[in-house]
């Protein structure tokens, strides 16, 4: 990707985090990101292009601040458990990037466009976690109780809430990484 357009995509999530998708202004971002419009659109086409983008951007840099020390071929409970942890850091990138995530998922419940990108990220994000599931019972950390889907999908779905509760100021960082931790070992069992 050209730095202009990380440039624009950056200060587009920005936006989006602080102003909501209606704040986000074609122009503003443009003076936000210090290039012209017409370069924004050249990129992106137009506004629902530019949001389809920010999406995507945001689902990548969340892979990059997500990608835990642990292995997951040889420790693939603890590459999960670390990785759903990571959603839950008190830096300006993961409350941006959270902040901006939220601020779309609800935009799409009123503009359908958006939703098949956003049902994509979910499911990039749900089907890696099944996967890491499945792993660890292979490894023997993990016992086959449910299915992997499900307990994946109630574990990103329970990241989405407490994020957005953390964010919101009712619930303390803290307390919120430990539903986490409880969740992780309701729905997968103790560590071995």
């Amino acid at each position: 990707m050209s730095r202009r357009r990380t440039v624009i995509l950056e200060a587009a999530a920005r936006a989006v985090a602080q102003r909501g998708i209606r704040g986000l202004r074609v122009e503003e971002l443009a003076e936000d990101a210090g290039v012209s419009t017409s370069l924004i659109y050249y990129h992106f086409q137009d506004r629902a292009g530019l949001l389809t983008h920010t999406l995507e951007f945001i689902s990548t840099r969340a892979e990059q601040y997500t990608d835990p020390a642990a292995d997951p071929e040889t420790d693939p409970r603890g590459h999960l458990e670390e990785m759903l942890l990571l959603e839950l850091q008190d830096t300006p990138v993961v409350i941006e990037n959270s902040t901006a995530w939220g601020e779309l998922r609800a935009t799409a419940v009123f503009q359908p466009e958006l939703r098949d990108h956003l049902r994509t990220a979910t499911a990039r994000w749900t089907d890696y976690t099944a996967d890491l599931i499945d792993r660890a019972r292979q490894h023997g950390s993990v016992p086959p109780r449910t299915s992997a889907e499900d307990a994946a999908e109630r574990l990103t779905a329970l990241v989405e809430g407490l994020s957005k509760r953390w964010l919101s100021g009712t619930l303390p960082l803290d307390r919120a990484r430990e539903l986490l931790r409880g969740a992780l070992t309701a729905e997968l069992g103790p560590r071995p």
